[in-house]
């Protein structure tokens, strides 16, 4: 009998990976530090100005006061600890990576953690 296989992406899959990580971290550096820190689009913002960034201000404020960020990171990465999938890996992995620069630490490691946990994590056998 064959032992099972354990969850892990192949070289081609973890290039897709680190490319779909580092965009999501860049983008959540991206709107915090250049929109939501930035005093001056703040208040241009709080005035009525209607642009894009002001927009993602306020969808992004609005995302991590109800720690939803974390939160959906935390469903994402449960769903792929009870089921591997490469594609639900990698929505978890960019959500948590969004959420611990977006202000949804905790949930956001939590998730990390689920996912680092999903290695040793057998694959399911096909139906």
């Amino acid at each position: 009998m064959e032992p099972h296989k354990l969850f892990l992406p192949s070289a081609r899959a973890t290039n897709v990976l680190m490319i779909i990580g580092f965009s999501a971290l860049g983008y959540a550096l991206y709107v915090r530090y250049m929109g939501i820190e930035q005093s001056g689009v703040g208040l241009a913002c709080n005035a009525g100005l209607d642009t894009w960034m002001c927009t993602q201000r306020r969808v992004f404020a609005a995302l991590f006061d109800r720690s939803l960020i974390g939160a959906t990171a935390v469903v994402l990465a449960a769903i792929h600890l009870l089921r591997p999938t490469l594609i639900i890996f990698a929505l978890a992995l960019a959500t948590a990576l969004m959420g611990v620069v977006l202000y949804n630490v905790m949930l956001s490691a939590l998730a990390i953690g689920l996912l680092v946990l999903s290695f040793a994590r057998r694959v399911p056998e096909p139906d």
